[in-house]
């Protein structure tokens, strides 16, 4: 017998808390018609990511968030943060960190590739991912939403373990829609993804079949259980610095970023001196 999409929501929510429930229920989901925003975002599978991520940011991570009260509640917002660990559990557990610390839906900006992939490109559209275009993000900064950008991308993600914690090519383009779009940014370090699967090799021929940039070959098959820390800095209003036309000059943008990627330099900083271990 084939399982209902309506069960699963179900099944999602008793096996989250009456507190989690409430929180979802509170959601702002810009519902365009169709159940779902004009992203595809869905109400019902942000319920089902929060029960899927629910073990993993409590008893496998076991996740310590500190700075959430630095995020605005409501309007548009950008977090910057640093990106690595081979497959993308450090957007997972930041997406879930928002939901239970904020109440608020992250969007990530995902590569365009992921898009692409069977199924997982559409879940992680229900649960509130976007693709990389810039009228994308513009959209949702304009509908006063909270936007998850990794400024390193592909490149952050993929790092060799002797980089850990070194960030890589600093994209600017958050800079310049934050000055464009009066958002603040938030910077924000993940610390303990860099050790949950280091790698040992790419494999692009292989990746390009799946139109990724490579398939990773990784010293251990599933992520280690290493403890998460996700460190949320002061709100940095960049349009406040810098003028709107700013937006549009390169070097006033270079400038901008640089800001935004010393502020996460200082907070991974922060999080490597305030842990004994990574599994601690």
């Amino acid at each position: 017998m084939a399982v209902r999409p309506q069960n699963l929501f179900d099944l999602a929510r008793r096996l989250l808390s009456p507190e989690e429930n409430e929180r979802l229920r509170e959601l702002e989901v810009k519902d365009a018609g169709t159940g779902y925003d004009a992203f595809g975002l869905s109400a019902d599978h942000v319920a089902l990511g929060m029960a899927l991520t629910k073990p993993l940011y409590e008893r496998y991570f076991r996740v310590i968030s500190k700075g959430a009260e630095n995020v605005p509640r409501q309007g548009p917002a950008i977090l910057a943060g640093n990106h690595s660990g081979t497959l993308p559990f450090d957007a997972m557990m930041l997406w879930a960190d928002c939901l239970r610390q904020l109440g608020r839906v992250a969007r990530p900006v995902g590569d365009p590739f992921i898009a692409s992939v069977p199924f997982i490109g559409t879940f992680f559209a229900r649960g509130g991912m976007v693709g990389a275009a810039r009228e994308n993000v513009r959209a949702l900064l304009e509908a006063g939403e909270l936007v998850m950008i990794f400024p390193e991308g592909v490149p952050g993600i993929g790092k060799p373990f002797h980089e850990r914690y070194h960030l890589t090519h600093w994209r600017v383009g958050h800079a310049a829609l934050a000055i464009r779009h009066r958002a603040p940014v938030v910077p924000v370090a993940i610390v303990g993804a860099e050790e949950q699967m280091p790698q040992v090799a790419k494999l692009r021929r292989l990746g390009q079949l799946f139109g990724a940039p490579y398939v990773p070959l990784t010293l251990t098959p599933f992520p280690l259980p290493v403890r998460y820390r996700i460190h949320y800095g002061e709100p940095i209003a960049l349009h406040d610095r810098f003028e709107p036309s700013d937006a549009d000059d390169p070097k006033k943008v270079k400038a901008a970023a640089g800001i935004v990627r010393a502020a996460v330099e200082q907070l991974i900083e922060t999080g490597l001196q305030e842990r004994k271990g990574i599994f601690r």
